[in-house]
């Protein structure tokens, strides 16, 4: 294979507020005719700056290329300017790229079909009539139905992986010779995910595009990459074929990346590593190794010598270490024991580093999938329904209703973690919030300590409220902007009358801030003025500060880099131990749930279809639902991704407003017979604690 494009030594500036922001800091790579690449690494490590340098997309000013060539198919692309004929060709008709977010990427008032068929007149030169037969033919490529009709929709008719598909088709209207997909699947449901991916590779090895994937999920690159780039801090530490960069990670940086995720196949009891500290500040970037403040492998010739450079350490394999482990894992405390042979920068030299994991040695008690608890449950849920009215026209009359809740019952016992996943949409949110009362029910019982509270009066909830708590999604919009992050955390002491003077309300403000791992001393700070992390450190605290028998966890991790995603798990896993806290834990990434939860709840339109101890779930799943929902998980092995079965998904979740008569699962289910489609199945158990809801278990 040839080298399609070709990067060397990319250099990109920003001018923000007086500084010079190096966010691209002497990059090469290359990608060949055919190949798929990936770029993985934190938020802010150059990844996607990266990639739109090629496409000389960086807003100007503040932005600026100021070094460096990009060979794309024999020309040096730099040659243009960003306006020019030859980059406007390229942009889009030689080079395409699907960005993160399709709702923001699509003109909301423009057809979908319209926008298709604008970059194939403009780029191949088509008549309006063969550009419409062009979109209709794409549309039908990347698996839209009804692509006909549908040609005439807008944006906002269309699902979430349905407008992702759309970007996809006009990334490809002009075969491209490389595709770029920009986090693409980020914002989307690991099914929706799954099939974007497939998409995309099944393309790929029809038309021989090459793909460069932007990602921050290692089982991504594990399932669907030949190549990895690892970056950090606008520079390359390590690349190399995908299947040697996982089975032997040199940089600690990517080592550090690997430990801190979560897999299916993990041992329950594995306590997450976790990468200390934040990356560097990119306009006062040190010239030693970036890595330094953050690396539990740092030596003395790190700090006394410049930043290193890509050797090899492999065939075809790089990375950019003084000190190379050959095999390195983490553990909390920075430090590492246990042999094992690691390179060194001198010439002869061999130095050995002691390396463990800390789950092995010091890690959580193994778990046998039950957690001590109380006798009675400390939360019932019984037949919970939430129906809200659909209205329209002038006197906005009820014309439907959507049943986003519909007969969910469980229980939780003190000290326990109930784990409940599934798409977006199938109401697991809505299900928090009616627990908590923030949302009337329709129908059905919430019972907390034994007192039924769906209709107990707001009067007599109150003095409940400081017993329950939650954790919201978004660390920063949950926040207010205009309060010091001390007043947040500090406000339920208040509201509730926890302390009675000011010095007690210092001191357990303090105590709130060691205990999520933060420095008292930053309470007068305002919450922009902290990384994505920290404020969800904050919005933790800030959940403690009741004192709270329950907690639900609505999405806590979702919006937060892998590092910093292991930092939290870690966190809310040692609170409970701690405290005996006791979660609802909401999330759609099925790794950190086994990782966390003590049983599993899995939801879809509005009803659980399966609800089990973690080990019967994730060990012998029963609903075809479920097994999608995992067969659909990537691990971050190669190795481990080629042997697993796979299950094909099918079809679009159907509408709340259209729910089906019989199985609202039916139409996706290989399963499915005609006896499906007629009766709704009722939850019923299969073994002792398992309950499955379908007609053919």
């Amino acid at each position: 294979m040839g080298r399609l494009l070709e990067v060397k030594n990319l250099s990109v500036r920003f001018r923000v507020d007086g500084a010079t922001i190096r966010a691209v800091d002497g990059v090469s790579y290359h990608v060949n005719e055919g190949e798929i690449v990936a770029f993985v690494g934190e938020s802010g490590c150059g990844k996607s700056v990266t990639q739109y340098s090629v496409l000389q997309l960086i807003p100007r000013p503040p932005g600026e290329i100021v070094g460096g060539e990009i060979w794309f198919d024999g020309a040096d692309l730099l040659q243009y300017s960003p306006d020019s004929r030859e980059m406007r060709a390229v942009r889009g008709g030689r080079i395409g790229i699907v960005f993160q977010e399709p709702m923001t990427s699509l003109n909301p008032v423009l057809t979908v079909g319209s926008q298709i068929a604008e970059a194939v007149m403009n780029h191949l030169g088509l008549s309006k009539n063969e550009a419409r037969r062009r979109a209709v033919e794409l549309m039908r490529m990347v698996g839209i139905p009804d692509a006909e009709h549908r040609v005439d929709d807008y944006p906002h008719q269309f699902s979430g992986g349905m407008r992702q598909r759309i970007m996809i088709a006009m990334a490809l209207s002009c075969n491209p010779k490389l595709l770029i997909a920009d986090e693409a699947t980020t914002a989307l449901d690991v099914t929706t995910q799954a099939q974007v991916l497939e998409l995309l590779r099944d393309i790929v090895k029809k038309t021989g595009t090459a793909l460069v994937i932007v990602t921050h999920n290692l089982g991504i690159v594990a399932r669907y990459a030949e190549r990895v780039y690892v970056m950090y801090a606008g520079r390359i530490v390590e690349s190399g074929p995908t299947r040697d960069i996982f089975a032997r990670p040199c940089h600690p940086y990517t080592v550090g990346l690997l430990k801190a995720v979560p897999r299916l196949d993990d041992p329950k009891d594995r306590k997450l590593a976790t990468i200390n500290g934040l990356p560097p500040d990119l306009s006062r970037k040190p010239e030693v190794c970036a890595f330094l403040p953050r690396c539990p492998f740092a030596a003395d010739e790190c700090r006394a010598r410049p930043a290193p450079e890509l050797r090899e350490v492999g065939r075809d394999h790089q990375a950019a270490c003084h000190v190379l482990p050959a095999e390195a894992v983490w553990n909390d405390n920075r430090s590492a024991s246990a042999s094992v042979p690691a390179r060194t920068g001198d010439a002869g030299g061999v130095r050995r580093i002691e390396v463990r994991d800390r789950g092995e040695a010091e890690g959580r008690p193994a778990l046998d999938g039950h957690k001590p608890t109380e006798p009675g449950p400390l939360v019932e849920v019984r037949d919970l329904r939430m129906h809200f009215p659909v209205r329209r026209g002038l006197f906005q009359r009820k014309v439907a209703e959507l049943k986003a809740v519909d007969g969910v019952s469980f229980q939780l016992r003190k000290g326990e973690t109930l784990g409940l996943v599934g798409e977006s949409g199938c109401g697991k949110t809505t299900v928090a919030r009616c627990v908590l009362r923030m949302y009337e029910p329709t129908g059905g019982s919430v019972f907390f300590r034994g007192m039924e509270i769906t209709r107990t009066p707001l009067g007599r909830l109150r003095p409940l409220r400081k017993h329950m708590s939650m954790i919201f999604q978004d660390p920063f919009g949950s926040l207010d902007p205009r309060q010091t992050v001390g007043n947040i955390v500090g406000e339920p002491l208040k509201v509730h009358n926890l302390v009675s003077s000011r010095g007690e309300y210092e001191d357990r403000l303090a105590e709130l801030f060691r205990l999520v791992g933060l420095d008292p001393a930053l309470r007068n700070r305002m919450p922009h003025e902290f990384s994505g992390g920290q404020r969800q450190r904050v919005g933790i605290a800030r959940a403690l500060a009741s004192e709270p028998e329950f907690i639900v966890c609505d999405e806590p991790i979702s919006a937060l880099d892998v590092s910093i995603q292991a930092q939290i798990i870690n966190l809310l896993e040692e609170l409970q131990q701690k405290l005996g806290l006791t979660y609802l834990f909401i999330a759609h990434d099925l790794s950190v749930v086994r990782h966390i939860s003590d049983r599993v709840a899995v939801m879809y339109l509005g009803k659980i279809v399966e609800i089990a101890d973690w080990r019967q779930l994730y060990d012998n799943p029963r609903h075809p639902y479920t097994k999608m929902l995992l067969s659909a998980v990537p691990i971050p092995d190669p190795v481990a991704e080629e042997q697993r079965e796979r299950i094909e998904i099918r079809g679009e979740v159907p509408s709340l407003l259209r729910r089906p008569k019989g199985c609202a699962f039916a139409n996706r289910c290989p399963l499915a017979t005609g006896e499906c489609a007629e009766t709704d199945p009722g939850l019923r158990e299969i073994e002792a604690g398992h309950r499955v809801a379908c007609l053919k278990i």
